[in-house]
């Protein structure tokens, strides 16, 4: 077994601190971290050679938002996500249904993709029935927060007859059961374990995982079954949150002792729910308030549920991750952070105060949001919050205002790669669209150094997480477009986790 590994030849990338020259120059990493970085080093006798011939070397990619056994099921799954009314979706049921071969006859289908709050109608459970035969079909909306059902998938999981969706708390409260329909067709492991081998081609070393399986318990398993090409932090819930404490897990802490890769996350506490369900909490109604049960969306926990929630899981030392995405959720959840003193993050922030970045900068709380989901909510934002939108996915803001900005894919929502994340902080719209309020754009640079996990320009004493890029990804473009297409369709030559290389395509 190699002592270290030696990348020879690498162009350092400035992250977060400039870089003298961009001269080559060759790096060590042993035990886990980088001892060396200097030109014209020489390897030792049993160093594993990496040579770079000239590539660009950042630190390790981390996505810091993921439900990771969702985003590995999607390979087995209907995707639904290019419908644009029911009838597309159910078009798509009835071709599947129609094509199965006879043993594959009347078990459950599942799917995920769809997003109803540009559709002209809101689907019905009769309109799946239709379809359906006799399957049982669960289909989750694209932002996860919803789920359309046929009366069959009702009965399978005891919900009482209805020919509305299911959303929200009532949604997520069925997700074990649905995990368990899964587990019944297919071999979920695998799947996870194609998923992170996908990542690590990506250039990504870690993860954060908002599953929301028990993956406190889950990932240790994977690790021994191999499955630990990635670090990950597994976050839990209210619901395991006793378990969590009792078993004296808190934020940082090593879930097994082979190997430091795996760590305990943060306790995840919604807020509210999503744009596409149209139940994020926001100060002022939807344009579309009329058509609502909830016209200014929806807040899980009243002020002093969620304070307590939040006190309970800082006082086990659990960092907090909390959901928030419109901005009276953001609010309350700032509120929360102020009462109880906890650490940790708002996730999405996706709609927010200008003056509630000022709190959020005082407080020391970090925006974990993810670029890629403006690609899909340019549109519904248009039509729910048109009075709005300088407010929506404000990365510029945040970052200038001092606030800690920390990307991630929300994956499967978006797919896991941080060079789309990236790519969409930094032009705000797809290849060939003109950028949806730029100026609210990060440079190239700025996203990059929200993509490493803090860790800086590679040096002495960094991580030994290195990944060697076909091309610059700070190189000089005249536009967003392009500076966006470069980090989009960057290479990845090589990456390298803790000094083990988990890609190489050299």
């Amino acid at each position: 077994m190699a002592s270290s590994t030696f990348i020879r030849r690498a162009r350092l990338v400035p992250v977060r601190t400039p870089v003298a020259s961009d001269a080559p120059v060759d790096i060590r990493i042993a035990d886990g971290v980088v001892t060396e970085v200097a030109p014209r080093l020489q390897p030792g006798p049993d160093d594993l050679v990496v040579d770079a011939d000239g590539r660009w070397a950042i630190p390790g990619l981390w996505d810091q938002h993921v439900h990771m056994s969702l985003w590995a099921q999607t390979r087995a799954r209907i995707d639904v996500s290019a419908a644009t009314c029911t009838a597309d979706v159910t078009r798509i049921i009835s071709d599947h249904v129609q094509a199965l071969p006879r043993p594959w006859q009347g078990g459950a289908l599942l799917g995920f993709g769809f997003r109803t709050a540009t559709w002209p109608t809101q689907p019905t459970v009769a309109e799946l029935d239709a379809v359906s035969g006799h399957h049982p079909v669960i289909l989750s909306s694209g932002d996860v927060h919803t789920g359309w059902l046929n009366s069959k998938a009702l009965a399978l999981l005891g919900i009482p007859p209805r020919d509305t969706q299911v959303r929200e708390a009532e949604w997520f409260d069925l997700q074990p059961a649905i995990t368990q329909l899964s587990a019944a067709s297919q071999d979920t492991d695998s799947l996870v374990r194609v998923a992170v081998e996908e990542a690590a081609a990506m250039g990504v070393v870690g993860i954060v995982d908002f599953e929301m399986a028990p993956g406190h318990r889950e990932w240790p398993q994977r690790f021994d079954a191999g499955i630990d090409r990635l670090r990950v932090r597994p976050v839990t819930y209210a619901t395991a949150l006793d378990e969590v404490v009792a078993a004296g897990l808190w934020t940082g802490r090593q879930l097994t002792e082979s190997t430091d890769l795996l760590t305990m996350g943060p306790l995840k506490i919604f807020s509210d729910g999503s744009l596409n369900t149209r139940t994020a909490h926001c100060c002022q109604p939807y344009a579309d308030a009329h058509d609502l049960e909830y016209p200014r969306g929806q807040q899980i926990y009243d002020r002093a549920e969620l304070t307590d929630l939040v006190s309970r899981g800082a006082a086990a030392g659990l960092h907090i991750a909390l959901h928030a995405i419109g901005d009276a959720a953001v609010d309350q959840a700032l509120s929360a952070f102020e009462a109880t003193h906890a650490r940790g993050s708002i996730e999405h922030a996706q709609l927010i105060r200008f003056e509630d970045i000022t709190r959020m900068n005082a407080l020391g709380i970090r925006a974990s949001v993810q670029p890629a989901h403006l690609l899909d909510d340019r549109e519904v934002t248009i039509k729910c919050w048109p009075d709005r939108t300088d407010r929506c996915f404000a990365l510029r803001s945040m970052l200038d205002g001092g606030v800690q900005l920390v990307l991630g894919s929300d994956a499967p929502v978006s797919v896991l790669d941080p060079r789309l994340a990236m790519a969409a902080a930094v032009h705000r719209g797809r290849d060939g669209d003109d950028p949806w309020n730029p100026a609210e754009s990060l440079t190239p640079a700025e996203a990059l150094a929200a993509s490493t996990d803090g860790q800086p320009t590679i040096r002495v004493g960094n991580r030994g997480d290195v990944v060697l890029l076909d091309e610059d990804p700070l190189q000089r473009t005249d536009t967003t477009a392009e500076a966006a297409r470069t980090l989009r369709n960057l290479g990845v030559a090589a990456t390298i986790t803790a000094g083990r290389i988990t890609h190489l395509a050299l």
